[in-house]
């Protein structure tokens, strides 16, 4: 994974997550105690071996950048790697902020473009999910794909709010259609079955859901960039450009827990989800079956992760949310 460098999308203002963002980069926004939204894709990539990492953010980006620098030094044992953050500037070719996901690829390109890689992993910075990143890009050279899309099967409630895909038989993308409803969301299924899933749970999940994280070979990337100056995001404009001129566009298939930390209401289920005793539905790779973290958001004291530095056996009624 040498040759293979992370750009990990810090997204929008949060509005959807304020209070939490109103001091923070969504990506800074605490996560079972101790950790933070971004821990999550820079654990995914150092764990997979990629230590060659940038993050892009705009909103108050002062607590990521210091949490950045306090958690990774990836200089020293790890083949010289780094998290850097890039922040959006002004400057004189380029008077506006970042316009979207593309558009903040866009801007930072001339840097992106230095480094003497052959894939760009495009991440964003507010999902919950393990993967090894190192099987998604060797199933992208494996195809010999252009641009391969992490792939999430749903069902059809959950489909109306992704960007879905239509494959063929070898799971190469032939339709791409932005949050389709009615007729048009039906026309969408496909057979999951031949991508591993059982066929009960194909039935159940006919659908194959952008994840929106991507691995873009490096002429690919830059080219649909500069020849598509006006787009700014990948999944409305990038992807439909791509399948529009030929490009082969292949998904990836990704059957595990995910969730999309957006909103409140997912930040307190992602939450309390990991206080599943023995078995949570996601837990960090230090421990399979059980997270131990400082807790940050109020609840009941039976449904809260444990607390650094917690006495096992005390009693505790509710537990409160601690400033950073």
């Amino acid at each position: 994974m040498k040759r293979v460098l992370a750009i990990i999308l810090g997204g929008g203002a949060g509005t959807r997550l304020f209070p939490l963002t109103q001091t923070r980069a969504k990506p800074a926004v605490p996560l079972a105690g101790k950790y933070r939204l971004i821990d999550i894709p820079i654990s995914n990539c150092i764990n997979s071996g990629i230590n060659k990492m940038y993050v892009l953010t705009q909103f108050n980006s002062a607590s990521l950048n210091r949490h950045l620098s306090q958690s990774y030094n990836l200089s020293a044992g790890f083949g010289q790697g780094f998290v850097e953050v890039l922040a959006a500037q002004q400057t004189p070719s380029s008077p506006s902020w970042f316009e979207g996901t593309a558009d903040a690829v866009r801007k930072y390109q001339w840097l992106f473009q230095e480094w003497d890689v052959d894939q760009y992993l495009i991440l964003s910075g507010d999902q919950l999910y393990r993967m090894d990143y190192s099987l998604f890009i060797e199933h992208h050279i494996k195809t010999g794909a252009d641009l391969t899309v992490g792939a999430l099967p749903v069902d059809a409630a959950q489909a109306e709010s992704f960007g879905l895909m239509h494959t063929d038989d070898d799971g190469r993308i032939r339709e791409f259609r932005e949050k389709p409803k009615g007729k048009a969301l039906e026309a969408m299924q496909v057979d999951t079955s031949l991508m591993g899933l059982s066929p009960e749970e194909a039935a159940r999940r006919p659908y194959l859901a952008s994840m929106g994280i991507y691995v873009f070979s490096r002429d690919t990337l830059f080219d649909l960039l500069s020849k598509n100056p006006n787009f700014t995001d990948f999944g409305k404009e990038i992807i439909p450009a791509a399948l529009e001129r030929g490009d082969r566009l292949q998904t990836y298939l990704f059957d595990d827990y995910w969730e999309d930390i957006g909103t409140i209401g997912a930040f307190y289920e992602a939450n309390m989800a990991l206080t599943d005793q023995p078995n949570p539905a996601f837990s960090t790779p230090r421990s399979p079956s059980r997270s131990s973290a400082r807790a940050r958001c109020c609840g009941p004291a039976a449904s809260t992760t444990a607390c650094s530095g917690c006495e096992p056996g005390s009693r505790t009624k509710w537990c409160c949310r601690t400033p950073w």
